[in-house]
């Protein structure tokens, strides 16, 4: 995967392992509702779309202690 660049998207999640929660519970998301956040992703896959969506900040990442 290129796009977006990994380097990034860890960097914007502040770890690897919040950024794997994140695209997973999106994925997940995407496998029953098929609506993707942004126009036209790159990627067709559930994952990939989710990681696209992140990138772009069209997700909101709350803590437990949040929600």
């Amino acid at each position: 995967m290129r796009y977006p660049p990994i380097d990034d998207l860890e960097r914007m999640a502040g770890s690897k392992y919040l950024l794997v929660m994140i695209a997973a519970k999106r994925a997940r998301q995407l496998l029953h509702e098929k609506s993707p956040l942004i126009e036209s992703p790159r990627s067709y896959r559930d994952v990939g779309i989710a990681l696209e969506e992140f990138y772009a900040g069209k997700l909101e990442v709350r803590s437990t202690a949040e929600a």
